[in-house]
């Protein structure tokens, strides 16, 4: 079958190039710390990776840049202060959810361990986050981007009217 799946970094990328973001990935950030994000780090070393994510994100808007998180961010606490950090600085903040269903989930894990295009997530945390996983409730608004159907121009319209909603106070 013939399809377009995308991921939430495929869709970071996008959306960074999109409204000429500054894409923050944790993944990368842990990758720079010399950790691997998919072979199970430990909670004191993801404190610290979202401590570097947060430093440059203030830093990008600083410099008067938006920015887009590459982050699963589950739990709902991690969003949440997004939230509080975007309040803070004055920006307005979108919720982006990519939403991929489980089977899609982990066929690309199969697909991944054969090929080896991206790092590898070990069952036991692909099993661990997919049921820990608090996915986005509707009074966080979150855009939803469906990962089966490919780009979205609504989704980007979407993002795009709503950023500029909340930078008119709205």
């Amino acid at each position: 079958m013939r399809a377009i799946v995308l991921g939430k970094s495929t869709v970071a990328e996008q959306l960074g190039t999109a409204l000429r973001a500054v894409v923050v990935c944790l993944d990368a950030i842990n990758a720079e710390r010399g950790l691997v994000s998919g072979s199970g780090v430990a909670d004191s070393e993801w404190v610290r990776t979202h401590e570097v994510s947060r430093q440059r994100v203030r830093a990008a808007l600083l410099d008067g840049a938006a920015a887009v998180v590459d982050d699963t961010s589950s739990p709902r606490f991690l969003r949440d202060g997004w939230r509080e950090l975007a309040r803070r600085a004055g920006v307005p903040l979108v919720l982006v959810y990519v939403d991929t269903p489980v089977e899609v989930l982990l066929a690309r894990h199969r697909a991944n361990r054969a090929s080896h295009e991206r790092m590898d997530v070990s069952n036991d945390i692909l099993r661990t986050h997919l049921q820990s996983y608090e996915e986005p409730t509707p009074d966080e608004r979150p855009v939803r981007y469906d990962a089966t159907d490919g780009p979205s121009a609504w989704a980007l319209e979407e993002i795009q009217r709503r950023l500029a909603a909340g930078a008119r106070g709205e």
